[in-house]
């Protein structure tokens, strides 16, 4: 018997992030079951009525009752707890109303409203966690380490991993910390790695690999260049590759930090005839990948990252564009080296990378590149075997 499901998510379906990585599962999900969405919208976002009628029927022509929910921000603790209180109140309203026997969460706030549904009615609980959440606001210089904010969302944490029927990581790198956990050696969980899934119908190259060489040598950055992302390291990484290709250029896809990327560009004396720096839509960062040679993205070593999978290297890859990246983030650098569709830098030294960009320069031209990137895409990204995975979790749990 297929057991009803209530998806929870803290994450708006109005905003991509809602529709790539949730809707774009749940869709296909549905058709199996009954499934029930609990999402939390911002005002914003909710404000655009045309936008908001159009997904609703979108969502309720593919299976899904969509029940979304006002997201509260400010005070930042207050808020997310009363947000919590709603939509656990809600979820066991339609537990019981619709005999849902599964709650799918996704993240730590979902979680917590997850497990006082486990602990009132015994539902199966699903923590679908995206990664190191506490860990990631210390290692962003969000919370301090140890502080009360780090300590109680560690104390959540542990009781998520020991109370869930399911844990779902987006690496293989963080199941194997997990598992190391003092606290789970008696009472181990059973996980699943499911990494970011790409949309590979958008994510493609009609030229796989068709690429003229006798053109500009292209680099493609693709997204925030602030937090969690090394951008002066990627310039200097650039600077050495032009001595290489004195006609290679940079282009850049950004959507907010333009000015912060002219200052670093200027500071790097990297002449601006050489970036092209845009924003576009999804879409457009889609077609420009496309057109590039080499995906360039540096990432700070911290403890959090073991458990983070970019998006970005999904679309690179099924866009059939090598990349070059660093080590201590995910299984990106095994997924990079072990499938030759990429380079991984273990340092910042001028040394090391004059020797990285040597080898993503030969990895580019190799006749193959592009069809060996889109395998790579595929057998790993692909929305397709994301969905097998969930649909697996959801037949066991069924069948217990």
């Amino acid at each position: 018997m297929n057991l009803g499901v209530l998806y929870i998510s803290y994450d708006g379906m109005l905003e991509p992030l809602g529709q790539s990585q949730v809707l774009a599962y749940l869709k296909r999900l549905a058709a199996d079951r009954p499934t029930h969405l609990i999402s939390f919208e911002k005002a914003d976002d909710w404000g655009d009525v045309s936008e908001r009628v159009r997904l609703a029927r979108d969502i309720a022509a593919s299976g899904i009752v969509w029940h979304p929910l006002r997201y509260h921000k400010q005070p930042t603790a207050l808020a997310t707890a009363w947000d919590i209180v709603c939509g656990t109140g809600f979820g066991l309203w339609l537990v019981l109303r619709h005999r849902l026997r599964i709650v799918h969460a996704r993240s730590y706030v979902p979680a917590a409203m997850a497990l006082v549904l486990k602990r009132l009615v015994g539902v199966k609980f699903i923590f679908d966690m995206r990664g190191f959440w506490a860990d990631e606001r210390v290692d962003g210089e969000l919370w301090f380490a140890g502080g009360r904010n780090y300590r109680i969302a560690k104390w959540f944490e542990r009781r998520f991993l020991l109370a869930s029927d399911y844990v779902v990581s987006l690496t293989q790198t963080a199941v194997m910390e997990m598992r190391q956990f003092p606290y789970l050696q008696e009472h181990m969980p059973k996980f699943e790695v499911i990494t970011t899934c790409t949309d590979l119908n958008l994510f493609r190259s009609d030229e796989l690999r068709h690429r003229v060489h006798d053109r500009q040598f292209t680099v493609g950055y693709v997204g925030s260049v602030s937090v969690s992302y090394l951008f002066n390291e990627t310039l200097c990484c650039f600077k050495l590759l032009q001595k290489m290709i004195p006609r290679a250029r940079l282009h850049i896809l950004n959507r907010s930090e333009h000015d912060y990327i002219r200052d670093r560009l200027s500071y790097y004396q990297i002449d601006s005839q050489t970036v092209q720096l845009e924003a576009t839509d999804h879409v457009g960062v889609a077609r420009a990948m496309c057109r590039m040679d080499v995906g360039i993205f540096f990432i700070k070593q911290v403890y959090s990252k073991m458990a983070s999978a970019p998006t970005k290297l999904g679309e690179f890859l099924g866009c059939g564009v090598p990349c070059i990246s660093n080590a201590g983030v995910g299984d990106m650098a095994t997924i990079l080296e072990q499938e030759q569709v990429g380079v991984v830098l273990m340092d910042f030294n001028e040394d090391s990378m004059r020797k990285a960009i040597d080898r993503i320069i030969k990895l580019s031209r190799e006749a193959d590149i592009a069809l060996r990137c889109r395998q790579v895409a595929v057998d790993y990204f692909s929305l397709e075997l994301g969905v097998e995975k969930y649909s697996r979790i959801y037949n066991v749990l069924s069948n217990e």
